[in-house]
């Protein structure tokens, strides 16, 4: 069975992106994108809302990745490697190969994919993340927290949603960035 893994850069004040949709502070040094890379291979299957899928969509093209470091190269193997499902009302269509559109979450498929899978999965993308946390799907929580403070955005963790963690791994990067852990203990 695979675990659900919520993942995501937030700003120190717990942001994924500013009041303006910026996230540009949230940039990987090497040693970030190293880390994001070796969390990536272990997801078969990557769950993403509209605006999370149309911002990785990117890793699909090969123009743009000429002269980019191994490191982010590599990302783009990792990345076009597993399965996407997207979940969306207003995108027409899914451009990227391995990818599924559906029009809505359904909390228990969601669940019999986890139970189907041999390796984890991720979620990424605030909406449809919450959605998860609320039907307590969500295994574990990864967030690479950097040195900044945004003053205001879109929240990082869900508003609203008792979440009991446990803290499982810390790590420091000599950039200032830290990430941590935490399992997701279900309330029963």
């Amino acid at each position: 069975m695979g675990r659900l893994i919520y993942a995501a850069n937030a700003s120190l004040d717990g942001y994924l992106e500013d009041e303006t949709g910026a996230f540009d502070w949230s940039e990987p040094d090497e040693a970030v994108h190293a880390f994001w890379n070796e969390h990536e291979r272990g997801v078969g299957t990557s769950l993403y809302g509209r605006r999370m899928y149309e911002t990785m969509r990117v890793w699909a093209d090969d123009d743009w990745l000429e002269g980019e470091p191994p490191v982010v190269r590599e990302y783009a193997e990792i990345w076009r490697a597993a399965d996407k499902v997207v979940y969306s009302t207003s995108l027409p269509e899914v451009t990227t190969p391995r990818t599924t559109l559906e029009r809505s979450f359904d909390p228990e498929a969601v669940r019999r994919l986890k139970e189907a899978s041999d390796a984890d999965l991720s979620i990424g993308g605030a909406t449809i993340a919450v959605e998860a946390f609320r039907h307590g799907l969500v295994d574990e929580c990864v967030l690479l927290l950097h040195p900044v403070a945004v003053g205001g955005g879109k929240p990082a963790l869900p508003h609203g949603v008792r979440l009991d963690l446990e803290l499982l791994e810390q790590t420091r990067f000599d950039s200032g960035v830290v990430h941590l852990r935490h399992a997701v203990r279900h309330r029963t």
